[in-house]
């Protein structure tokens, strides 16, 4: 039996080593995919539109949502939120429309949506359908990092530089939607604007930070109560310039998420 035992494993023994490996490489793959969705999915869930909309332009958004034509985007958005259940008389009672339950009050309620169509109502879609698209560039100031995207890319694709070379993100350069994750506080305060601002980093002193995001709102656009502090908040927008002198980044707010 010994003789016979280390024939056979003479024999098997590189088939044996070659399914190991095979297996071993099988749940590596499994396991990176997994991960990889999870973290997708997580991406998906943290979606800066499940936050509390803290400030809106109300005028820049209507112009935006108008210019780019989202209507057909908004509409099949509306669509699909009224037929996802089969219960067609909570949908209209929730959208504010009287309905018997039937295809006919479902394009009541689409109608009468995108006739009431208003920037609080639309900022979502908007962030949505640009997100989808990875059309926004993710920054964390804190962090001191840029999400690498599509939009990222696209972006210094298009500046000249060595190729294959990585180059330094110059925020003040961005053409594309920004999202800025930061530490923002109020520094002024009229009638008319509302300033805050958000270093980068994490300076024990924000007063004292090197460089600065600062955002000038309309103080009629905010729609909550400014906290006494710094808060943590996201701001979406476009970039404006940078004040060299101030160390400043002068940021369009179009919407401000907590």
């Amino acid at each position: 039996m010994g003789v016979l035992s280390e024939a056979w494993w003479s024999i098997w023994w590189p088939w044996m080593l070659l399914w190991s490996a095979t297996a071993a490489a099988v749940m590596a793959l499994v396991y990176v995919t997994a991960t990889w969705l999870s973290r997708g999915r997580r991406a998906r869930d943290q979606r800066v539109t499940d936050s509390i909309c803290f400030y809106l332009n109300d005028e820049l958004v209507m112009d935006h949502y108008q210019m780019r034509g989202y209507a057909p985007a908004l509409r099949k958005e509306v669509e699909l939120r009224t037929s996802d259940s089969k219960n067609a008389n909570i949908r209209a009672a929730v959208f504010g429309v009287g309905a018997g339950g039937g295809k006919r009050d479902s394009v009541e309620v689409v109608s009468k949506y995108l006739e009431v169509a208003e920037p609080i109502s639309v900022i979502g879609l908007i962030v949505d359908v640009l997100e989808r698209k990875d059309a926004i560039v993710h920054v964390d100031l804190v962090g001191r990092a840029v999400r690498r995207n599509r939009a990222l890319a696209d972006e210094l694709a298009a500046r000249p530089g060595p190729a294959g070379r990585v180059r330094a993100v110059r925020l003040q350069d961005m053409e594309p939607f920004v999202l800025i994750r930061g530490r923002f506080r109020k520094i002024d305060e009229t009638t008319e604007s509302t300033v805050f601002l958000a270093p980068y980093g994490a300076p024990e002193d924000p007063e004292h930070g090197r460089c600065h995001v600062r955002l000038r709102c309309a103080t009629e656009g905010l729609r909550n109560e400014v906290p006494a502090g710094p808060f943590r908040a996201r701001c979406f927008g476009k970039v404006e310039n940078w004040n060299s002198e101030e160390g400043v980044l002068e940021v369009l707010a179009f919407a401000i998420f907590r």
